[in-house]
This record gives structure tokens, C-alpha cells and sequence, in this order.
């Protein structure tokens, strides 16, 4: 039942992804300038989320450990989600919410592939099998199509 669960809020997910990229086009559009409107998607997120936070760890009695991870993490995750959303809040409005999120869909894929293949950062190992090619390739050509048509 959980594996149901999890796999609704993953579906859930990328609909806020599908939904966040045409409202940061319009915060573009409205500023005038795509980095600054995924500034101000980050600030307002970073904002929220710190105060989930410290909510959560309040509640919990959770002590963050500052110094266990590796410095880079810190902003590691930040600046690639920085990219993302620049890159989305432009590509929106150049060739559509639904081709938009079939290459970024593509794309997570492939990288999730490799990521996979070499067991980075811990992720297990799992080879690329006939299988998982046949699948990208199927997705690939399916974002073409989506994009095309």
C-alpha cells in the first residue's frame, strides 16, 4: 500500500514541476529578467522550507549535525536546482509546458541511468540492462514527438 502511496506523491511531484515552470515564465515575463524570477522561486521556497525546519526539529527535538556533511552538499543541490529552474522559467514559453517536461523527464532518466551505473554518492549499483536502454530511447523518441507534434 505505501509503494502506491510514494509512487502518487512522485506523480504529485512532477505536477508541481509542470505547474511551477509556466508560473515562473509569467514572474519572468513580469520582472523582465528569468534569473531574478528564479531567485525570488528559491528565496520564497528557502523561506518556507526554513521555517518547516525549525519547526519540524522543534517538534521533534532534533539536533542538526552542521558538521557531518561534506561542505559541497551544502550548495551543491542549491545551485543545480538554481539551473533548473532559470533554464525552465526561459525554455517554458519557447516550446511549451508539455515538451518542457517531457525532455526534463528524458533527461532525469538518463542521468538517473548513469547515476545508477556508477553508485553515485551511494545510490546502488544497478546496470544498464537492454531493458532500461530500450526505455530511454523510447522516452527520448516519445519528448521528440511531444515536441514536434
Amino acid at each position: 500500500m505505501m509503494g502506491v502511496v510514494w509512487s502518487l506523491l512522485g506523480i504529485l511531484s512532477g505536477a508541481f514541476i509542470a505547474i511551477q515552470a509556466p508560473i515562473n515564465s509569467q514572474l519572468a515575463r513580469g520582472l523582465g529578467l528569468p534569473v531574478a524570477a528564479a531567485a525570488f522561486s528559491f528565496l520564497s521556497g528557502a523561506v518556507v522550507l526554513g521555517i518547516i525546519s525549525v519547526t519540524v526539529r522543534n517538534l521533534q527535538g532534533i539536533t542538526l549535525d552542521w558538521k557531518a556533511p561534506a561542505p559541497w552538499l551544502f550548495v551543491a543541490g542549491g545551485m543545480l536546482g538554481g539551473f533548473y529552474v532559470t533554464l525552465s522559467t526561459i525554455l517554458t514559453p519557447r516550446i511549451g509546458a508539455a515538451a518542457l517536461m517531457a525532455f526534463l523527464v528524458a533527461g532525469q532518466l538518463l542521468a538517473g541511468m548513469l547515476i545508477d551505473r556508477v553508485g553515485f554518492l551511494g545510490v546502488a549499483v544497478r546496470e544498464i540492462s537492454l531493458g532500461r536502454v530500450a526505455g530511454a530511447v523510447l522516452l527520448l523518441a516519445g519528448a521528440l514527438l511531444v515536441r514536434l507534434y
